[in-house]
């Protein structure tokens, strides 16, 4: 059942991609055919050597595209004069994988020279690293081209402390609904979060259960800056599993961060949630929706852009 569940979101995914402009599931069909192969074949080593990398993908594709569109300028390395959005605060010291995408990107090299973008691999390894860890698969509309530009200034990410009205009108500014905030929201179902980004939340929200709480207090003291870069999962139950706990425990008032919770706290969202918490495969097809969705803020296709060589730096 679930193997048909699946098949079904990829046939949906490919219907739903082409209303996308100028990407195409298929773009780089003939310029590199073992484009997805390789990616997929790097992205199994590296979740065979660290499963978390999966959910650290998956977050640098949604920093990329959140900033002046899925365009790969998170990727870019301060250099002379250049200063990137690796340092900006929302990523510094926070965003993991750009080794991960150089691999990718020097194993892509290696079969297709110079055809494919660090953007499309951005977009390629967050699918994978979903995939791998449980969750759905779709079709990623193709074609993007890289940056020569970065912006530390608009690197000013939706934040943990947000309530829910801010951060709807956050993913309202790049043309997604309350139900993609939703649905992208389950991404955090994998992976970790900083004390230094839930630590108000586990001690000042009065919306958390205590049992929650008290555990993650052990690990991130009240006083800052001690602790701060202290680890906890979001999702205790199968915190490398992408699936629907994460909507489980905002029901049971288990959201590791404030922003998390906000998604059920006698809002507009409340109902959705219970929606996702009762059916895996709802939660599953609105991600997937809304990950093409995102995928498709302000990509650079046709001559805009170029193809980056090295990920880190713009071509000379």
């Amino acid at each position: 059942m679930a193997s048909r569940t699946w098949h079904f979101l990829l046939a949906l995914s490919l219907l739903s991609s082409a209303a996308y402009g100028q990407l195409s599931p298929s773009f780089y069909v003939t310029s590199c055919p073992l484009l997805e192969l390789t990616v997929r074949a790097t992205m199994i080593a590296t979740l065979l050597a660290e499963r978390r990398m999966g959910a650290s993908l998956l977050r640098l594709h949604f920093h990329d595209c959140f900033v002046q569109g899925c365009d790969g300028s998170i990727l870019l390395d301060d250099v002379g004069s250049f200063v990137g959005e690796k340092t900006a605060f929302p990523n510094v010291n926070s965003v993991r994988g750009y080794e991960v995408i150089d691999r990718i990107k020097a194993n892509v090299e290696l079969v297709c020279p110079g055809v494919v973008s660090c953007a499309d691999i951005v977009a390629l390894a967050a699918r994978d690293g979903t995939f791998l860890l449980g969750g759905p698969s779709w079709a990623v509309p193709l074609g993007r081209r890289d940056s020569t530009t970065a912006s530390l200034a608009e690197a000013n990410l939706p934040g943990p402390t947000l309530n829910l009205d801010q951060l709807i009108r956050a993913f309202d500014k790049k043309q997604l609904t309350p139900r993609d905030l939703t649905a992208l929201s389950g991404a955090h179902t994998i992976g970790f979060s900083q004390c230094q980004f839930f630590r108000d939340h586990i001690y000042n929200g009065t919306n958390i259960d205590p049992a929650f709480a008290a555990p993650r207090r052990q690990t991130c003291p009240a006083a800052a800056p001690t602790g701060d870069a202290n680890l906890a999962p979001f999702d205790v139950q199968t915190q490398l599993v992408f699936d629907n706990a994460y909507y489980r425990n905002l029901v049971a008032q288990r959201g590791l961060l404030h922003s998390d919770q906000e998604l059920f706290n006698g809002a507009s969202q409340d109902a959705l949630v219970r929606q996702y918490a009762s059916s895996p495969a709802l939660f599953a097809a609105d991600f997937v929706a809304a990950m093409i969705k995102m995928g498709n803020i302000a990509p650079l296709t046709g001559a805009s852009g170029q193809i980056r060589r090295n990920c880190r730096v713009v071509n000379s």
